[in-house]
Protein backbone atom coordinates (compact mmCIF):
# COMPACT_ATOMS: atom_id res chain seq x y z
CA UNK A 1 0.00 0.00 0.00
CA UNK A 2 1.49 3.33 -1.09
CA UNK A 3 0.54 6.78 -2.35
CA UNK A 4 0.54 5.45 -5.90
CA UNK A 5 -2.33 3.12 -5.02
CA UNK A 6 -4.17 5.85 -3.11
CA UNK A 7 -3.81 8.19 -6.09
CA UNK A 8 -5.25 5.57 -8.44
CA UNK A 9 -8.18 4.91 -6.12
CA UNK A 10 -8.93 8.60 -5.57
CA UNK A 11 -8.87 9.38 -9.29
CA UNK A 12 -10.95 6.43 -10.50
CA UNK A 13 -13.44 6.96 -7.66
CA UNK A 14 -14.47 10.12 -9.53
CA UNK A 15 -16.18 7.83 -12.03
CA UNK A 16 -18.99 7.45 -9.47
CA UNK A 17 -20.02 11.14 -9.36
CA UNK A 18 -19.35 11.42 -13.11
CA UNK A 19 -21.90 8.73 -13.96
CA UNK A 20 -24.34 9.97 -11.31
CA UNK A 21 -24.31 13.57 -12.55
CA UNK A 22 -26.92 13.17 -15.36
CA UNK A 23 -30.12 12.93 -13.31
CA UNK A 24 -32.03 11.20 -16.09
CA UNK A 25 -29.72 8.17 -15.79
CA UNK A 26 -30.60 7.62 -12.09
CA UNK A 27 -27.28 5.85 -11.49
CA UNK A 28 -26.19 5.69 -7.82
CA UNK A 29 -22.66 6.92 -7.17
CA UNK A 30 -21.73 3.47 -5.88
CA UNK A 31 -22.19 1.90 -9.33
CA UNK A 32 -19.41 3.95 -10.90
CA UNK A 33 -17.09 3.32 -7.96
CA UNK A 34 -17.68 -0.43 -8.06
CA UNK A 35 -17.18 -0.47 -11.82
CA UNK A 36 -13.94 1.47 -11.52
CA UNK A 37 -12.71 -1.01 -8.91
CA UNK A 38 -13.51 -3.94 -11.19
CA UNK A 39 -11.47 -2.35 -13.99
CA UNK A 40 -8.33 -1.82 -11.89
CA UNK A 41 -8.64 -4.89 -9.65
CA UNK A 42 -8.54 -8.68 -9.89
CA UNK A 43 -10.97 -8.86 -12.79
CA UNK A 44 -9.32 -6.08 -14.79
CA UNK A 45 -5.78 -4.74 -15.04
CA UNK A 46 -4.64 -5.60 -11.51
CA UNK A 47 -3.40 -2.11 -10.66
CA UNK A 48 -4.94 -2.32 -7.17
CA UNK A 49 -4.18 -5.25 -4.87
CA UNK A 50 -7.34 -5.67 -2.80
CA UNK A 51 -5.59 -8.21 -0.54
CA UNK A 52 -3.16 -5.61 0.81
CA UNK A 53 -3.68 -5.54 4.62
CA UNK A 54 -3.43 -1.76 4.88
CA UNK A 55 -5.90 -1.19 2.06
CA UNK A 56 -8.23 -3.77 3.58
CA UNK A 57 -8.12 -1.96 6.93
CA UNK A 58 -8.91 1.38 5.28
CA UNK A 59 -11.78 -0.27 3.42
CA UNK A 60 -13.14 -1.68 6.69
CA UNK A 61 -12.99 1.82 8.18
CA UNK A 62 -14.94 3.04 5.16
CA UNK A 63 -17.54 0.31 5.58
CA UNK A 64 -17.99 1.11 9.27
CA UNK A 65 -18.36 4.82 8.47
CA UNK A 66 -20.85 4.11 5.68
CA UNK A 67 -22.98 2.03 8.01
CA UNK A 68 -22.68 4.66 10.76
CA UNK A 69 -23.93 7.38 8.39
CA UNK A 70 -26.70 5.02 7.22
CA UNK A 71 -27.76 4.54 10.84
CA UNK A 72 -27.88 8.29 11.43
CA UNK A 73 -30.23 8.61 8.44
CA UNK A 74 -32.89 6.57 10.23
CA UNK A 75 -35.32 9.14 11.74
CA UNK A 76 -35.43 7.37 15.11
CA UNK A 77 -36.63 10.48 16.96
CA UNK A 78 -39.67 10.82 14.71
CA UNK A 79 -42.93 9.54 16.13
CA UNK A 80 -43.93 8.64 12.58
CA UNK A 81 -41.04 6.18 12.17
CA UNK A 82 -41.97 4.48 15.43
CA UNK A 83 -45.51 4.09 14.16
CA UNK A 84 -44.11 2.67 10.90
CA UNK A 85 -42.07 0.00 12.69
CA UNK A 86 -45.01 -2.40 12.95
CA UNK A 87 -45.75 -2.14 9.23
CA UNK A 88 -42.06 -2.47 8.37
CA UNK A 89 -41.78 -5.55 10.59
CA UNK A 90 -44.78 -7.23 8.97
CA UNK A 91 -43.35 -6.59 5.51
CA UNK A 92 -39.92 -7.87 6.55
CA UNK A 93 -41.58 -11.07 7.82
CA UNK A 94 -43.44 -11.49 4.53
CA UNK A 95 -40.17 -11.09 2.62
CA UNK A 96 -38.49 -13.65 4.89
CA UNK A 97 -41.24 -16.22 4.33
CA UNK A 98 -40.94 -15.78 0.57
CA UNK A 99 -37.14 -16.00 0.86
CA UNK A 100 -37.39 -19.34 2.68
CA UNK A 101 -39.28 -20.93 -0.21
CA UNK A 102 -37.01 -19.50 -2.90
CA UNK A 103 -33.78 -20.11 -0.97
CA UNK A 104 -34.56 -23.80 -0.47
CA UNK A 105 -35.61 -24.18 -4.10
CA UNK A 106 -32.41 -22.54 -5.41
CA UNK A 107 -30.21 -24.73 -3.21
CA UNK A 108 -31.97 -27.84 -4.51
CA UNK A 109 -31.78 -26.75 -8.15
CA UNK A 110 -28.05 -25.95 -8.01
CA UNK A 111 -27.17 -28.85 -5.75
CA UNK A 112 -25.59 -26.84 -2.92
CA UNK A 113 -26.01 -27.13 0.84
CA UNK A 114 -26.41 -23.39 1.32
CA UNK A 115 -30.17 -22.96 1.57
CA UNK A 116 -29.84 -21.01 4.84
CA UNK A 117 -27.26 -18.69 3.28
CA UNK A 118 -29.47 -18.04 0.26
CA UNK A 119 -32.46 -17.32 2.51
CA UNK A 120 -30.49 -14.70 4.45
CA UNK A 121 -29.20 -13.12 1.24
CA UNK A 122 -32.59 -12.98 -0.47
CA UNK A 123 -34.34 -11.56 2.60
CA UNK A 124 -31.68 -8.93 3.34
CA UNK A 125 -31.67 -5.25 2.48
CA UNK A 126 -28.77 -2.81 2.41
CA UNK A 127 -29.26 0.16 4.70
CA UNK A 128 -25.86 1.45 3.51
CA UNK A 129 -27.29 1.83 0.00
CA UNK A 130 -31.00 2.47 0.49
CA UNK A 131 -31.03 5.01 3.33
CA UNK A 132 -28.48 7.43 1.83
CA UNK A 133 -30.30 7.10 -1.52
CA UNK A 134 -33.61 7.99 0.14
CA UNK A 135 -31.92 10.96 1.79
CA UNK A 136 -30.22 12.18 -1.43
CA UNK A 137 -33.44 11.94 -3.46
CA UNK A 138 -35.37 13.83 -0.81
CA UNK A 139 -38.07 11.15 -0.61
CA UNK A 140 -40.88 11.90 1.84
CA UNK A 141 -44.16 10.38 2.92
CA UNK A 142 -45.56 7.52 4.98
CA UNK A 143 -44.44 4.87 2.49
CA UNK A 144 -40.87 6.16 2.77
CA UNK A 145 -40.93 5.88 6.56
CA UNK A 146 -42.31 2.35 6.33
CA UNK A 147 -39.62 1.48 3.78
CA UNK A 148 -36.96 2.88 6.09
CA UNK A 149 -38.21 0.76 8.98
CA UNK A 150 -38.38 -2.37 6.81
CA UNK A 151 -34.84 -1.92 5.47
CA UNK A 152 -33.38 -1.26 8.93
CA UNK A 153 -35.09 -4.34 10.41
CA UNK A 154 -34.06 -6.57 7.50
CA UNK A 155 -30.44 -5.39 7.57
CA UNK A 156 -30.02 -5.90 11.31
CA UNK A 157 -31.68 -9.33 11.20
CA UNK A 158 -29.49 -10.43 8.29
CA UNK A 159 -26.31 -9.26 10.03
CA UNK A 160 -27.18 -11.36 13.06
CA UNK A 161 -28.35 -14.39 11.04
CA UNK A 162 -25.43 -14.56 8.59
CA UNK A 163 -22.96 -16.32 10.94
CA UNK A 164 -25.56 -19.00 11.71
CA UNK A 165 -26.15 -19.53 8.00
CA UNK A 166 -22.56 -19.69 6.82
CA UNK A 167 -20.58 -20.77 9.89
CA UNK A 168 -22.87 -22.80 12.20
CA UNK A 169 -20.06 -24.09 14.49
CA UNK A 170 -19.25 -20.52 15.56
CA UNK A 171 -22.81 -19.19 15.43
CA UNK A 172 -23.12 -19.07 19.22
CA UNK A 173 -20.02 -16.93 19.61
CA UNK A 174 -21.17 -14.61 16.82
CA UNK A 175 -24.62 -14.29 18.43
CA UNK A 176 -23.03 -13.33 21.74
CA UNK A 177 -20.84 -10.83 19.91
CA UNK A 178 -23.86 -9.28 18.19
CA UNK A 179 -25.68 -9.07 21.52
CA UNK A 180 -22.64 -7.41 23.12
CA UNK A 181 -22.40 -4.82 20.33
CA UNK A 182 -26.14 -4.10 20.65
CA UNK A 183 -25.86 -3.77 24.44
CA UNK A 184 -22.93 -1.37 24.11
CA UNK A 185 -24.87 0.70 21.58
CA UNK A 186 -27.79 0.98 24.01
CA UNK A 187 -25.39 1.99 26.78
CA UNK A 188 -23.89 4.63 24.49
CA UNK A 189 -27.34 6.00 23.78
CA UNK A 190 -28.07 6.28 27.52
CA UNK A 191 -24.80 8.12 28.14
CA UNK A 192 -25.16 10.42 25.13
CA UNK A 193 -28.76 11.24 26.02
CA UNK A 194 -27.70 12.10 29.59
CA UNK A 195 -24.92 14.37 28.30
CA UNK A 196 -27.40 16.05 25.93
CA UNK A 197 -30.04 16.63 28.63
CA UNK A 198 -27.55 18.14 31.06
CA UNK A 199 -25.98 20.47 28.51
CA UNK A 200 -22.53 18.87 28.54
CA UNK A 201 -22.63 18.06 24.83
CA UNK A 202 -23.49 21.69 24.00
CA UNK A 203 -20.60 22.97 26.16
CA UNK A 204 -18.24 20.57 24.42
CA UNK A 205 -19.58 21.68 21.05
CA UNK A 206 -19.04 25.38 21.90
CA UNK A 207 -15.49 24.75 23.13
CA UNK A 208 -14.68 22.67 20.07
CA UNK A 209 -16.12 25.22 17.64
CA UNK A 210 -14.37 28.18 19.31
CA UNK A 211 -10.98 26.47 19.60
CA UNK A 212 -11.20 24.46 16.34
CA UNK A 213 -10.58 21.20 18.22
CA UNK A 214 -13.07 19.00 16.31
CA UNK A 215 -13.65 17.22 19.61
CA UNK A 216 -17.02 15.75 18.63
CA UNK A 217 -15.56 14.16 15.53
CA UNK A 218 -12.60 12.77 17.45
CA UNK A 219 -14.81 11.31 20.16
CA UNK A 220 -17.28 9.80 17.69
CA UNK A 221 -14.47 8.17 15.70
CA UNK A 222 -12.90 6.81 18.88
CA UNK A 223 -16.22 5.26 19.90
CA UNK A 224 -16.86 3.89 16.40
CA UNK A 225 -13.44 2.28 16.20
CA UNK A 226 -13.74 0.84 19.71
CA UNK A 227 -17.14 -0.65 18.90
CA UNK A 228 -15.75 -2.02 15.64
CA UNK A 229 -12.87 -3.60 17.56
CA UNK A 230 -15.37 -5.35 19.81
CA UNK A 231 -17.27 -6.55 16.74
CA UNK A 232 -14.15 -7.93 15.04
CA UNK A 233 -12.99 -9.62 18.25
CA UNK A 234 -16.44 -11.21 18.57
CA UNK A 235 -16.42 -12.35 14.93
CA UNK A 236 -19.19 -9.91 14.00
CA UNK A 237 -19.09 -7.64 10.95
CA UNK A 238 -18.10 -4.00 11.50
CA UNK A 239 -21.31 -3.14 9.64
CA UNK A 240 -23.28 -3.99 12.80
CA UNK A 241 -21.03 -1.81 14.94
CA UNK A 242 -21.35 1.14 12.57
CA UNK A 243 -25.10 0.83 12.09
CA UNK A 244 -25.86 0.32 15.79
CA UNK A 245 -23.79 3.34 16.79
CA UNK A 246 -25.43 5.41 14.03
CA UNK A 247 -28.87 4.51 15.41
CA UNK A 248 -27.76 5.54 18.91
CA UNK A 249 -26.54 8.92 17.65
CA UNK A 250 -29.71 9.41 15.59
CA UNK A 251 -31.84 8.69 18.67
CA UNK A 252 -30.06 11.46 20.58
CA UNK A 253 -29.85 13.89 17.67
CA UNK A 254 -26.80 14.38 15.48
CA UNK A 255 -25.30 17.92 15.53
CA UNK A 256 -25.23 19.50 12.07
CA UNK A 257 -21.54 20.35 12.29
CA UNK A 258 -20.68 16.75 13.13
CA UNK A 259 -22.91 15.51 10.30
CA UNK A 260 -20.99 17.66 7.81
CA UNK A 261 -17.65 16.41 9.14
CA UNK A 262 -18.71 12.76 8.92
CA UNK A 263 -20.11 13.31 5.44
CA UNK A 264 -16.74 14.67 4.35
CA UNK A 265 -14.93 11.65 5.79
CA UNK A 266 -17.34 8.98 4.56
CA UNK A 267 -18.40 10.33 1.18
CA UNK A 268 -15.21 12.22 0.40
CA UNK A 269 -12.62 9.50 0.98
CA UNK A 270 -13.31 6.37 3.01
CA UNK A 271 -16.60 5.52 1.30
CA UNK A 272 -15.26 5.74 -2.27
CA UNK A 273 -12.15 3.83 -1.18
CA UNK A 274 -14.32 1.03 0.22
CA UNK A 275 -16.40 0.67 -2.95
CA UNK A 276 -13.35 0.76 -5.22
CA UNK A 277 -11.67 -1.83 -2.98
CA UNK A 278 -14.79 -3.96 -3.17
CA UNK A 279 -14.84 -3.80 -6.96
CA UNK A 280 -11.12 -4.55 -7.06
CA UNK A 281 -11.60 -7.61 -4.85
CA UNK A 282 -14.22 -9.17 -7.14
CA UNK A 283 -12.87 -12.10 -9.13
CA UNK A 284 -15.55 -12.05 -11.81
CA UNK A 285 -13.22 -14.13 -13.97
CA UNK A 286 -14.15 -17.09 -11.76
CA UNK A 287 -17.62 -16.93 -13.28
CA UNK A 288 -16.19 -17.59 -16.74
CA UNK A 289 -14.55 -20.78 -15.42
CA UNK A 290 -17.80 -21.90 -13.78
CA UNK A 291 -20.73 -20.89 -16.04
CA UNK A 292 -23.28 -22.47 -13.71
CA UNK A 293 -22.29 -19.86 -11.12
CA UNK A 294 -23.32 -17.12 -13.52
CA UNK A 295 -26.77 -18.67 -13.54
CA UNK A 296 -26.71 -18.93 -9.73
CA UNK A 297 -25.84 -15.25 -9.36
CA UNK A 298 -28.54 -14.13 -11.78
CA UNK A 299 -31.13 -16.38 -10.13
CA UNK A 300 -30.23 -15.06 -6.67
CA UNK A 301 -30.57 -11.49 -7.90
CA UNK A 302 -33.94 -12.11 -9.58
CA UNK A 303 -35.19 -14.10 -6.58
CA UNK A 304 -34.32 -11.19 -4.29
CA UNK A 305 -36.23 -8.77 -6.50
CA UNK A 306 -39.27 -11.05 -6.70
CA UNK A 307 -39.25 -11.62 -2.96
CA UNK A 308 -39.18 -7.93 -2.10
CA UNK A 309 -41.83 -7.24 -4.75
CA UNK A 310 -44.27 -9.24 -2.60
CA UNK A 311 -44.53 -6.22 -0.29
CA UNK A 312 -46.77 -4.75 -2.97
CA UNK A 313 -49.64 -6.85 -1.59
CA UNK A 314 -49.19 -5.03 1.73
CA UNK A 315 -49.47 -1.59 0.15
CA UNK A 316 -45.81 -0.71 -0.54
CA UNK A 317 -45.34 0.82 -4.02
CA UNK A 318 -43.48 -1.53 -6.36
CA UNK A 319 -40.66 0.98 -6.94
CA UNK A 320 -40.08 1.09 -3.16
CA UNK A 321 -40.12 -2.69 -3.04
CA UNK A 322 -37.33 -2.72 -5.63
CA UNK A 323 -35.41 -0.19 -3.55
CA UNK A 324 -35.68 -2.44 -0.50
CA UNK A 325 -34.15 -5.30 -2.53
CA UNK A 326 -30.78 -3.55 -2.87
CA UNK A 327 -27.97 -5.64 -1.40
CA UNK A 328 -24.40 -4.85 -0.48
CA UNK A 329 -23.02 -5.61 2.98
CA UNK A 330 -24.49 -9.06 3.50
CA UNK A 331 -23.28 -10.52 0.16
CA UNK A 332 -19.86 -8.97 0.77
CA UNK A 333 -19.64 -10.47 4.25
CA UNK A 334 -20.93 -13.83 2.99
CA UNK A 335 -18.38 -13.97 0.17
CA UNK A 336 -15.54 -12.89 2.45
CA UNK A 337 -16.36 -15.25 5.33
CA UNK A 338 -17.21 -18.12 3.01
CA UNK A 339 -13.92 -17.76 1.14
CA UNK A 340 -11.89 -17.65 4.36
CA UNK A 341 -13.66 -20.73 5.74
CA UNK A 342 -13.49 -22.48 2.36
CA UNK A 343 -17.16 -23.49 2.58
CA UNK A 344 -18.19 -22.08 -0.81
CA UNK A 345 -17.94 -23.89 -4.12
CA UNK A 346 -15.50 -22.54 -6.77
CA UNK A 347 -16.99 -19.37 -8.22
CA UNK A 348 -19.81 -19.24 -5.66
CA UNK A 349 -18.42 -16.17 -3.91
CA UNK A 350 -18.44 -14.30 -7.23
CA UNK A 351 -21.99 -15.54 -7.84
CA UNK A 352 -23.16 -14.05 -4.52
CA UNK A 353 -21.72 -10.69 -5.51
CA UNK A 354 -23.16 -10.94 -9.03
CA UNK A 355 -26.60 -11.36 -7.47
CA UNK A 356 -26.00 -8.21 -5.40
CA UNK A 357 -24.96 -6.27 -8.50
CA UNK A 358 -28.23 -7.29 -10.21
CA UNK A 359 -30.22 -5.80 -7.32
CA UNK A 360 -28.13 -2.61 -7.35
CA UNK A 361 -28.71 -2.18 -11.09
CA UNK A 362 -32.48 -2.50 -10.63
CA UNK A 363 -32.32 -0.10 -7.68
CA UNK A 364 -30.78 2.49 -10.00
CA UNK A 365 -33.87 2.29 -12.21
CA UNK A 366 -36.32 2.07 -9.30
CA UNK A 367 -34.91 5.21 -7.67
CA UNK A 368 -35.97 7.26 -10.68
CA UNK A 369 -39.52 5.98 -10.41
CA UNK A 370 -39.61 6.27 -6.63
CA UNK A 371 -39.15 10.05 -6.51
CA UNK A 372 -42.29 11.09 -8.34
CA UNK A 373 -44.21 8.37 -6.52
CA UNK A 374 -43.02 9.64 -3.15
CA UNK A 375 -43.94 13.17 -4.12
CA UNK A 376 -47.47 12.06 -4.86
CA UNK A 377 -47.94 10.40 -1.47
CA UNK A 378 -46.09 12.93 0.66
CA UNK A 379 -48.23 14.77 3.19
CA UNK A 380 -49.16 18.34 2.36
Amino acid sequence: MDFHTLAIISVIALLGPLLATPRRWNIPVVIGQLGAGVIVGRTGFGFVDASDPTLTLLADIGFALIMFVAGTHVPVRSGAIRAALATGLVRAILVTLSAIALGVAIALIFGTNHALLYIVLIASSSAALVLPLIHSLGLRGRSVLELTAQVAIADIAAIVALPLAIDPPNAGRAALGAALVALLAVALYVVLAWLERNGYRLRLHTLSANRKFALELRIQLAILFALSAVAVFSHVSVMLAGFAFGLAVAAVGEPRRLARQLFALADGFFGPLFFVWLGASLALGDLADHPQMIALGLVLGVATLLTHATTRVLGLPLSFGMLSAAQLGIPIAAATIGTKLQVLAPGEAAALLLGALVTIAVTAVASGRAKPRAASVAPA
